[in-house]
């Protein structure tokens, strides 16, 4: 059977031109032709069951035949908050994993620490349209600009709030971050988050997070959490929470494309 492919037109529901680089994937990739069957979605969890009404030029112009709620395979909001790496192509490899694992939004943050204090968000948003395509998603997660740490602790959010971090509250005072130790007395994120909640995981710089911040964040309601006794790279951390977060919130009851 032929396979039929999906695509992403953000507004689908209003107009019936594809984007043109979606069109153009179409046309000259996939060669298509008039009435040849294709998937649409708008990224927000709906799909459309379409076939193409008309070529023109670089136009491609779809008659949606169904549409079709998709829903999540999990319960409630996935949010992370990363500070990004010096290198693009790792946030971008972050980007690519974490939509297929499926998340709801990625913001990021402009750390003490960071690196990297500016980012394209145009390059990042292309990464989650691909991914969400190939991996046959129906939600693309909202990529944010970068904000400052202490604008982002500051602006309201409805669920659980977490902060990882690699300080002891012994070491903390010192200003000390020890990399290789985890206090017991800081509790594993996995064991925290709760499955309807909407839950926003806060990962650091590749300098961790300074003490004043995360001080910051949890006067602000954040928990401070650790991810495991691994020492992880910062897109590494941020899958892996991701990870956790898509366990505890599995939805067995979802429909798939």
């Amino acid at each position: 059977m032929k396979e039929v492919h999906l695509f992403y037109a953000p507004q689908i529901e209003i107009s019936p031109l594809l984007p043109a680089d979606e069109a153009s994937h179409a046309i000259r990739v996939l060669r298509l032709r008039q009435g040849d069957p294709l998937l649409v979605t708008n990224g927000k969890g709906l799909c459309f069951d379409c076939r193409i009404a008309s070529l023109s030029g670089k136009s491609c112009e779809v008659e949606i035949i169904k549409e079709l709620k998709v829903e999540r395979t999990w319960l409630s909001g996935i949010h992370i908050a990363i500070a990004p790496t010096k290198q693009m192509e790792r946030m971008e490899w972050m980007t690519e994993k974490a939509t297929e694992l499926g998340v709801d939004s990625i913001t990021f943050i402009e750390s003490k620490n960071s690196e990297r204090r500016t980012i394209k968000t145009e390059r990042i948003e292309k990464t989650a349209v691909a991914a969400m395509k190939q991996s046959h998603k129906a939600v693309k997660p909202i990529i944010s600009d970068m904000i400052k740490m202490n604008e982002l602790i500051s602006t309201p959010f409805e669920g659980q709030k977490f902060i990882a971090h690699c300080y002891d509250f012994d070491s903390a005072e010192k200003g000390t971050s020890l990399h290789s130790h985890i206090s017991s007395a800081k509790p594993f994120l996995f064991d925290l988050i709760a499955p309807k909640r909407d839950s926003l995981v806060l990962i650091g710089p590749e300098g961790d997070f300074s003490i004043d911040e995360v001080k910051q964040a949890e006067a602000m309601g954040f928990k401070s959490v650790s991810l495991g006794n691994n020492r992880l790279r910062t897109e590494t951390a941020a899958l892996s929470a991701i990870m956790m977060m898509q366990i505890k919130k599995a939805n067995i009851h979802a429909t798939s494309l």
